[in-house]
């Protein structure tokens, strides 16, 4: 019996298996192209573009997007160059969206920030960022961009991710009003604190809110010891926000504040009142090793160029430093009480015995000394005092044990309500040590910022009497 050979292809059959392997090939691009959307840095180096260009045909004409900062690759996110005055206008048809409406004072909006983003980055959504809202600042006080506040083209570089912010795709000075469905993630919120649920107002945005399914909540409150999955949840919703609103029974939207319309949540651009949650901000102050938002955004989180220079013109003044001074190690110490004195009080806790006793903090500064000396053979010596409390009777014990207090009258003057919280936020960051407030979000900001660099840390319990006694 003869085995019969296989024949190799002839001029024709090879001509096909060519096409045929051309057609796999370009398919297989597309499929990376698609899974690197993110990484768009690399896509004009990429031998799979080449193909998908010579197979084909022209390539589409794209639009760049018109923004005070340069940014990478982000020519098709929308589609005109300038801002519009209706919003939907202004989004790609094949791009997702993700946005939401920071509360509460500017640290705690931050960290919102970081949470919308690293969204953002487990959902394969372009991120818009709205405007730093003046909560609790006194007075007439401007919101600000992130772009103002934070460096957003080394952002970008950096986390290899598109990002917007609202005035690239709508108009500030738009008066046009759009309704838009989002979802409430904090169950009706509105009953008992209405700015949790709205919107920037220079939006012009009237919104209909549709609570997040039982699912959803439920698994944002489950097991408690592995909180570094707490994002997941919400992350399951944005992916598969149209199936879910297709196929899932929802509470009924509630109608939009302005015009009474009741809209579903909308798929294309999700959206959603603020993204704080208490446990976010417990894994951010315990868990030094697990937090994956601040691992993934938040420490990619540069203020501009143009603050640091501010912030560091008054670190050297109040260490009494010439203009162009090197600025020497020293240790930054955060003492919030003011609204932490409120606490206590409804409590039924006198502040004094609820707060903690200066001692506290002269105690853990020198244990932060002690370990930086022991690690790095540096004596720090200088420290400086940064606190919201206003008693200047209260400051005498600071003064006398010669810590420094930055002069915010002079940057109040100078540069407005908003900076104050700005230099702060750089002294603390730059610190060889830091020791902060317990529960306080500017001072767990900080000391992931000094701990990511590799300074020493502490933080000062208060509660009850004797609560930072160890």
């Amino acid at each position: 019996m003869s085995m019969a050979t296989t024949k190799l292809p002839g001029p024709l059959q090879s001509k096909h298996w060519l096409i045929a392997l051309a057609a796999v090939q370009a398919v297989v691009c597309i499929f990376i192209l698609q899974t690197r959307f993110w990484d768009t840095s690399s896509l004009p180096h990429s031998s799979c573009a080449a193909v998908l260009v010579e197979s084909s045909g022209p390539e589409p004409v794209t639009v760049a997007v018109s923004s005070p900062e340069p940014k990478p690759k982000d020519n098709a996110l929308l589609v005109y160059k300038n801002a519009t005055t209706l919003f939907r206008d202004n989004l790609q048809k094949d791009v997702k969206y993700i946005t939401s409406w920071p509360v509460n004072g500017w640290p705690n909006q931050v960290i919102q920030y970081m949470n919308l983003l690293y969204l953002a980055r487990l959902t394969e959504r372009v991120p818009i960022l709205p405007r730093f809202r003046p909560i609790y600042l006194k007075g007439k006080v401007s919101a600000l961009d992130f772009s103002d506040v934070f460096d957003l083209a080394r952002l970008r570089k950096e986390l290899k991710t598109p990002i917007l912010e609202w005035r690239d795709v709508k108009d500030p000075e738009s008066k046009a009003i759009e309704t838009v469905g989002c979802w409430d993630i904090h169950d009706k919120s509105w009953e008992t604190d209405s700015y949790f649920l709205q919107p920037p107002v220079d939006l012009n945005l009237d919104i209909s809110y549709t609570s997040i399914p039982p699912w959803v909540r439920d698994s944002l409150e489950m097991d408690q010891k592995d909180r570094s999955m707490y994002l997941w949840p919400l992350a399951s919703l944005i992916s598969f926000s149209k199936r879910v609103t297709t196929m899932r029974a929802l509470a009924t939207p509630s109608p939009s504040p302005l015009h009474q319309k009741i809209q579903a949540p909308d798929d294309q651009l999700f959206c959603s009142n603020h993204l704080s949650f208490d446990f976010s901000l417990r894994l951010l102050e315990v868990r030094q090793d697990i937090s994956p938002a601040w691992q993934a955004v938040g420490r990619h989180m540069h203020l501009t160029p143009a603050v640091q220079e501010v912030a560091a013109q008054s670190t050297r003044q109040t260490l009494g430093l010439a203009s162009t001074a090197h600025i020497p190690p020293y240790i930054a110490v955060h003492i919030r009480r003011g609204d932490f004195a409120k606490r206590c009080k409804l409590a039924g806790v006198s502040p004094s015995e609820c707060l903690a006793p200066f001692s506290a903090y002269v105690r853990r500064v020198k244990e932060v000394r002690a370990e930086i000396l022991e690690d790095t053979g540096v004596a720090v010596d200088r420290v400086i005092v940064t606190s919201d409390e206003v008693d200047e009777a209260w400051w005498e014990p600071v003064h006398k044990v010669g810590w420094l207090r930055p002069n915010h009258t002079e940057t109040l003057a100078v540069h407005g309500s908003w900076y104050p919280m700005f230099i702060d936020a750089a002294i603390h960051g730059a610190a060889y040590g830091f020791v902060g407030t317990d529960s306080s979000t500017g001072s767990i900001l900080a000391r992931r910022r000094v701990s990511s660099r590799g300074g020493v840390t502490e933080m000062v319990k208060w509660g009850k009497p004797h609560a930072d006694a160890h």
